[in-house]
């Protein structure tokens, strides 16, 4: 008996490496989160973002089996979060926003500290493995980071000591909640290239919830923005940019011919001339090829999107009315 392609298909396709349907979180009459669905593949770098109160804290607590759902499924590799906590607790290391730390420890104890809690079996040598991973080798008052008092480090070495915690038992995913947050433009960039090397490293999972939209541009390889507890959009930023926005051109032959044409382009909301020869274009939907074919004609000296990640977030929160 053959197998249709379609049961091939199904047999052969890759298990998501994060799988959430249909997730649903409510405390007494307030809704967190309802119907949230999102999938996250192997190796991917995923960035949770969304308005402070939509429910991303929420989410990531749940997927790592500190919450519980009201309704829904989340699985981690193919395991249910609610049906094998254990199973799944060894898949993934969690930063929250506030890192777990013991700031009168020793960087190097707390985190031989943190492996026997997780049931390493070489606490030892994890520990040494987080401390090469993360940087606390380097040298800081005359002494290594991971020898000091955590209390005693700055902000961007305890994020790091934070990091090596959620690392120690060496997980296949990192759920990371505001990594960057109260970091100066310096340490953010350590950490933004820092978590990088994590996901590339070791074909590691990444998703991570930040405001700091320049970081998920420089280290998202796609996007999920959540509002009022419901997802919004989920998809490549480059995808998100082509959904609508502005677009920039110059033509060599400027008038009223090349607005009217520019403006009779389906998807064309509005034509602002910006100097002489440049023209700003508000469209909906991805009318690149339809906008430059009818500036063509003109001369077409440049052509550019002008929508940033900042400005789809507030468009798709409703930020930006």
């Amino acid at each position: 008996m053959s197998t249709s392609p379609e049961i091939a298909a199904k047999e052969t396709a890759p298990v998501p490496m994060i799988a959430v349907r249909g997730l649903s979180k409510r405390y007494g009459l307030v809704r967190a989160i309802q119907g949230v669905n999102f999938t996250v593949q192997r190796g991917e770098v995923v960035g949770f973002l969304g308005p402070n109160g939509a429910g991303k804290t929420t989410t990531m607590r749940i997927l790592c089996g500190s919450l519980g759902a009201t309704a829904g499924t989340a699985a981690v590799d193919g395991l249910d979060v609610f049906d094998h906590p254990t199973e799944v607790k060894a898949r993934i290391g969690y930063l929250p926003e506030s890192p777990p730390l013991y700031k009168a420890m020793v960087a190097r104890d707390y985190l031989r500290f943190a492996g026997i809690i997780r049931g390493v079996s070489a606490p030892d040598e994890a520990t040494e493995r987080a401390i090469a991973q993360v940087g606390l080798g380097e040298v800081v008052g005359g002494r290594r980071a991971s020898e000091r008092i955590i209390g005693h480090l700055s902000k961007g070495f305890q994020q790091r000591v934070g990091l090596a915690q959620a690392l120690i038992h060496d997980p296949d995913v990192l759920v990371l909640d505001e990594p960057t947050s109260g970091l100066d433009p310096a340490q953010r960039k350590e950490i933004r290239e820092l978590l990088l090397d994590l996901a590339r490293e070791a074909h590691r999972t990444v998703i991570l919830s930040t405001h700091v939209l320049p970081d998920v541009e420089a280290i998202c390889d796609r996007v999920v923005i959540i509002d009022k507890g419901t997802v919004v959009a989920q998809d490549s930023i480059e995808a998100l940019q082509g959904q609508g926005g502005l677009i920039q051109l110059e033509v060599a032959q400027p008038g009223p011919k090349t607005a009217a044409a520019l403006a009779a382009v389906p998807g064309v909301l509005e034509v602002q001339t910006q100097t002489i020869g440049t023209y700003s274009v508000r469209v909906t939907g991805d009318c690149r090829s339809e906008v430059a074919a009818a500036a063509v004609p003109f001369g077409l000296l440049e052509f550019r999107r002008d929508q940033s990640l900042e400005d789809i977030f507030l468009r798709l929160t409703g930020g930006g009315d």
